[in-house]
């Protein structure tokens, strides 16, 4: 990463930062007018929320401010009808204060609008629900550098400006059956973590690093998709997708506008138990109101895709390969049973054939503790651990064994202003890459709601 780009990379976190010392103020004051010309938004109708991803909940703490405002009364008058507009930054920037490599930073920058639209308000057609979100981002690969198989961002993947996401949602029964189609990605609904954005490394703060065995399609370059859920008890549901498994998604659909089908069928399919919560009303992802009282969330599912794969011994092509994940997410104690300040736990498990897939096995932990700082903003405190382990099968010969690369996370996530979430972390890794090497990550993630 040469210094030019360095510059331009760090720049970007510098104009959001001194956008946000002016702007703060004046669209508190905005949306404080507009609501109350409007009366209390309390009396506002809420508008159904798709069955979004990690798109919508980059930002999604609480009560959420804008750092434009309510342009107006424009974006109310547009959410009163059913469309809703959301435009934010983030970026993590992160730097290895310790390692054999000589130390460098690197910031990681992305740009995401999205747009929901319910049908029922637009023009009478209930239960029908559009959803599309594209962004832009950059910046450099940390993993790349340092050799590790956990990424400290879970955000990087490839420079790119691009349509990600977009589906037609339709459901029946008071919502014990949805079905939708488009262009989304496996990896945002299937292995995804529920706790994801209280966490900044990849395999906890989006979805487990090694789903991608399979080509289950991770975002931004989404695929053709669709898929059914059924909730047939109060607290117990079950989906199946079939996803277009392209082992090339950004040069095979560059700009997102076009559906590509490239690669073979691949179905995935989850079953989840959701104790202390209604199934209907299960996300990909946690917010701060869906971690009231003592619930949880246990999901078990896998993947299959029918394909030719290579396998270790670089001999015939075997047809198939499968991975299995176990994930389970709960409570674990409240101040007041009925809200969400305590300790939750987070674990996860995958498995897929050793002699097909190098990194064939991952293991997550995690501890979050709600509010425990004695301030008026939200905020919490994460601790979490991941175990890489590659098939010994891939073992060049002669060389050594190997070994398991561990990594653990403490963060701190301060919601400091209804539009601004500011995220400090240190990062340990140790058997980088499979090896013998180890190092320190520090740095932090910055979200900006427009």
């Amino acid at each position: 990463m040469n210094a030019r780009t360095v510059g331009f990379r760090w720049s970007a976190t510098t104009v959001v930062f001194y956008l946000l010392m002016g702007c703060p103020v004046i669209s508190q004051a905005q949306d404080h007018n507009q609501v109350s010309a409007r009366g209390s938004s309390s009396n506002q109708t809420p508008l159904e929320e798709t069955l979004s991803g990690p798109d919508s909940h980059d930002i999604g703490q609480g009560g959420r401010g804008h750092l434009l405002g309510d342009w107006h009364g424009t974006r109310s008058r547009w959410l009163e009808r059913g469309v809703a507009f959301d435009f934010h930054y983030v970026s993590d920037s992160l730097g290895n204060i310790e390692s054999e490599q000589s130390h460098k930073f690197f910031g990681w920058n992305r740009f995401r609008g999205t747009v929901d639209i319910d049908f029922g308000k637009l023009d009478g057609r209930q239960n029908l629900y559009f959803h599309a979100t594209g962004l832009w981002q950059a910046g450099g690969h940390l993993n790349t550098y340092l050799g590790l198989l956990t990424s400290p961002s879970g955000m990087s993947s490839q420079d790119t400006f691009r349509l990600d996401s977009w589906w037609v949602e339709k459901r029946w029964s008071s919502d014990r059956i949805t079905a939708r189609a488009g262009q989304f990605a496996g990896q945002d609904f299937y292995g995804a973590q529920h706790d994801a954005v209280s966490f900044i490394f990849e395999p906890m703060g989006y979805a487990l690093g090694n789903l991608f065995n399979t080509f289950e399609v991770f975002d931004p370059p989404s695929t053709p998709a669709a898929e059914i859920r059924v909730v047939p008890m109060e607290h117990l549901y079950l989906k199946s997708m079939v996803l277009s498994g392209d082992p090339a998604p950004f040069t095979h659909n560059p700009t997102g506008f076009v559906l590509q089908f490239h690669g073979k069928a691949v179905p995935v399919s989850e079953i989840g138990f959701t104790p202390g919560k209604k199934a209907t009303a299960v996300r990909a992802f946690d917010n701060v109101e869906s971690r009231k009282g003592y619930s949880g969330l246990y999901q078990i599912g896998a993947s299959y895709n029918p394909g030719q794969f290579t396998s270790a011994s670089g001999a015939t092509p075997q047809s198939g390969n499968h991975l299995v994940y176990v994930m389970a997410s709960q409570a674990l104690w409240r101040v007041d049973p009925t809200e969400a300040k305590g300790l939750d736990g987070t674990f996860a498990y995958d498995w897929s054939p050793t002699d097909i897939n190098r990194n064939n096995t991952l293991f997550t932990a995690g501890l979050r503790f709600n509010e425990p700082l004695p301030v008026r903003f939200h905020n919490t405190m994460s601790l979490g651990y991941v175990q890489n382990r590659l098939s010994q099968l891939f073992v060049p010969p002669g060389a050594s064994p190997f070994k398991p690369e561990n990594a653990i996370e403490f963060n701190t996530l301060l919601d400091v202003l209804p539009m601004v979430l500011l995220q400090p972390v240190i990062q340990f890794f140790a058997n980088d890459g499979g090896g013998t090497q180890h190092a320190v990550v520090i740095g932090f993630r910055m979200k900006v709601e427009f």
